[in-house]
């Protein structure tokens, strides 16, 4: 659980260094900007910009109710970050594994992708798929009638 909030509590930190620099030089407003940028890309890094992560099993048990895809994520990974912010709203309606939090969804990962715990990995309908684009992943929760 702690691992997740490593790389934005390291970003804050640097953030807070680096704007206590610019206060000491005389430019508290340059230090503010770069305060408030640092604590956007925590921000971004963090779990919190995901949906509540649920475990594997009740993913795996929700999808075979209704039918949606299930991610596995992780924090501070790039490509999960793209396709949650590319998702928009309808992220909500997925169902998202912190593969870092469930040890089942670690393990769903590691054997979907040759051991590696390689995200996103999106399994629809029962078939993996690793890092697809996000405009499919949309199309699988609004299929064409």
């Amino acid at each position: 659980m702690m691992r997740a909030w490593i790389l934005p509590v390291l970003l804050v930190l640097c953030g807070s260094a680096v704007a206590t620099a610019q206060v000491v030089k005389g430019s508290p407003v340059a230090a503010a900007a770069l305060l408030l940028v640092f604590v956007l890309l925590a921000g971004m890094n963090s779990p919190l910009i995901f949906p509540r992560s649920i475990s594997a099993l009740e993913a795996q048990r929700r999808s075979a109710v209704d039918g949606r895809p299930v991610v596995f994520w992780r924090s501070g990974c790039k490509y999960c970050l793209r396709l949650r912010i590319r998702l928009g709203r309808s992220a909500r309606q997925l169902h998202w594994v912190d593969i870092w939090r469930d040890p089942a969804g670690a393990a769903a990962v590691r054997a979907a992708n040759d051991g590696n715990e390689t995200v996103p990995t999106v399994v629809v309908a029962g078939r993996p798929h690793v890092n697809p684009d996000p405009a499919w992943v949309r199309e699988q929760l609004f299929p064409p009638a």
